[in-house]
């Protein structure tokens, strides 16, 4: 899936090899309303459309998979399921879990060293949730189709012929990856939820889940900043890091897929409003 400021291209390898194409016009929402630029409010604007935008590249996705086994492709109730399933496990999983962790072993830590140790503990299962799933073969595939969509958007902000030949010489990593965003968003809660010192647990787990929003509002500035500024680059590191996880060198076979979504896109964006393209 490529996401330019107006239009998102999803491309799909179907099960008998054709490569199925969905391109829609969406505008962001930065491109269209000034108050969305807003800094802190344009990450929660990000965070709103990529969640939107992904989940029907995923179904979408998971449609032409399944197409030829259900005969038919999944319903709106299904994909709505796989949605509040998604994100209920992603709320309940990176922010719920590791509270009432350390909310059990808590020694009488002061509230400090008890938000420092359930920011280490979030990062730790961010870290291994992400290792784990990958050791999955079906997952490692679409790690790799991960991959794919880096190096493709990396040639073409180099300037480098779109051939599968030359994209395969580029980088996997990118530093606006979704992955990036992810752990930055876990690192900015540490100090996000120290300045609420140690509440009762009822208020720190509600805490926890409302502020969500604002904490990604200030960890997209901070990816902002890190893109543009050298001196910053090491706030965005540990995301790169991360992407050594989720994901895995391509097959040419991919990287032809993540092509056809990248020309759908450049085909309809105007070329000045293309330095905003979202990986």
């Amino acid at each position: 899936m490529i996401r330019g400021p107006h239009w998102v291209s999803t491309a799909v390898r179907r099960p008998d090899g054709a490569i199925a194409e969905e391109v829609l016009h969406r505008p962001s929402a930065l491109v269209r309303r000034r108050w969305a630029r807003l800094p802190v409010v344009r990450g929660v604007v990000v965070l709103w459309e990529a969640l939107v935008v992904g989940t029907r590249a995923l179904a979408y996705s998971a449609s032409q998979a399944v197409v030829g086994e259900l005969g038919r492709p999944l319903s709106s109730r299904e994909v709505a399921l796989s949605l509040g399933l998604g994100v209920g496990l992603a709320v309940g999983l990176f922010f719920v879990l590791p509270t009432l962790l350390v909310r059990w072993v808590d020694p009488g830590w002061g509230a400090v060293s008890f938000n420092l140790v359930e920011g280490l503990v979030r990062t730790a299962v961010l870290v291994l949730y992400v290792g784990g799933v990958g050791l999955f073969p079906e997952i490692r595939r679409v790690f790799m189709y991960h991959g794919a969509e880096h190096k493709v958007v990396n040639a073409w902000e180099r300037g480098v012929p779109l051939v599968v030949e030359e994209v395969q010489k580029q980088s996997r990593f990118h530093p606006r990856c979704g992955t990036s965003f992810l752990l930055v968003v876990v690192l900015v809660a540490v100090v996000a939820f120290s300045l609420l010192g140690k509440p009762p647990l009822w208020a720190r787990v509600v805490s926890r889940v409302l502020l969500v929003p604002l904490i990604a509002g200030v960890a997209y500035e901070v990816i902002r900043a890190g893109a543009r500024s050298r001196w910053l680059r090491p706030l965005v590191a540990p995301g790169i890091w991360l992407q050594r996880l989720t994901t895995r060198e391509p097959e040419p076979q991919q990287v032809e897929v993540a092509l056809r979504a990248l020309r759908a896109v450049l085909d309809r964006e105007d070329s000045g409003s293309l330095e905003r393209t979202v990986v």
